[in-house]
């Protein structure tokens, strides 16, 4: 119960301190030696434990008791202001291309993503964390990643049937090049590729840059094409020849991605409408950093019915097993 009330503060966009709260209180109730924590809830010493606060032991009390915690019903009653219901498409979707764990730049655990999904209903996750040119997200360097591939592989057999399959988020260098080992990239199940850096140069090269990655048979998924941010001070859109670059994914079946995250929501709808006339497949991901940010799908599932997107052209109303199938059939 804990960790849903920290889901749903996410969903609604509350301030990190008090979601961090709640799943502080989970870790340090799940360390707990058996017994002890219904021992404390009857002594009433829970707020004894380092990380467990009155809110989060009054949640605990009422859980341990048998009893929905108020706290859990007042933030569902309150739910995500602004989150659409996401209509058909969202029922479509069985999974999500574009994820983060703490592996990277993301604040959990890739259990703990995992659970979240699959309490929302999907089906399968692909893990991109970082390559490891983006030092601020602490990208992954090879051995890393090969870590990851081994706790992804462990983890997948106490989770079945849900599937976190193997991905990055691999930086599109400066000349379209990838920031991995070609040989470990083959390796993974999806792969989205992704420009983080120089989003200010001109268009002839940024246009350059990106043809070359689309062309590289390892990359099933253009990631948040013109980097755009839309919130508070924002960031404009890259420029680019967006019919090329369109037209190359179409020709090379990489999917452009519709990134549901709430300060992206990228691609524009006017660059959505051309990649869908020119006949592109798509990816419609939450690029969740967080549990909670995984419930941001809604966003990019409107935008994909609004701008004439059928559901059979998103690769993520496929099963896992046909998921992979098509990303390896490059």
């Amino acid at each position: 119960m804990l960790r849903q009330i920290a889901l749903h503060l996410e969903r609604a966009g509350e301030p990190t301190y008090r979601v961090r709260a709640f799943r502080k209180a989970a870790a340090v109730v799940g360390d707990l030696p058996d017994g002890e924590l219904e021992q404390r809830v009857n002594a009433g010493t829970l707020t004894a434990l380092s990380g467990i606060g009155k809110t989060t032991a009054a949640v605990i009390t009422d859980a341990v008791r048998g009893r929905e915690p108020a706290y859990l019903t007042e933030v569902v009653a309150k739910g995500a202001p602004g989150l659409p219901d996401g209509g058909p498409m969202l029922a479509a979707l069985r999974g999500d291309c574009h994820t983060h764990s703490d592996w990277s730049d993301g604040g959990s655990p890739i259990e703990e993503m995992a659970e979240a999904a699959r309490q929302l209903g999907r089906e399968y996750i692909v893990l991109t964390d970082h390559s490891p040119r983006l030092t601020v997200a602490n990208g992954l360097s090879a051995e890393r990643l090969r870590d990851q591939l081994a706790v992804v592989a462990e983890l997948n057999r106490e989770l079945a049937p849900f599937r976190v399959l193997t991905g990055i988020e691999v930086d599109i260098l400066d000349d379209g090049e990838l920031d991995q080992d070609p040989g470990l990239l083959d390796e993974l199940d999806v792969v989205v590729a992704s420009v983080h850096s120089k989003l200010r140069m001109p268009a002839a090269e940024m246009t350059r840059r990106m043809l070359a990655a689309v062309a590289n048979p390892r990359v099933n998924v253009l990631g948040h094409c013109t980097g755009r941010l839309v919130v508070g001070r924002g960031r404009p859109e890259s420029e680019f020849d967006a019919e090329a670059v369109f037209t190359a994914c179409r020709d090379n079946d990489v999917a452009v991605e519709i990134n549901s995250r709430p300060e992206r929501l990228d691609p524009p709808r006017r660059l959505l409408r051309e990649a869908a006339r020119i006949g592109c497949r798509f990816s419609i991901d939450s690029d969740a950093h967080a549990p909670g940010q995984l419930a941001w799908l809604p966003y990019g599932c409107v935008r994909a019915t609004e701008c004439g997107v059928r559901e059979s052209d998103v690769i993520n109303t496929m099963s896992a097993d046909d998921l992979v199938t098509w990303a390896a059939s490059r």
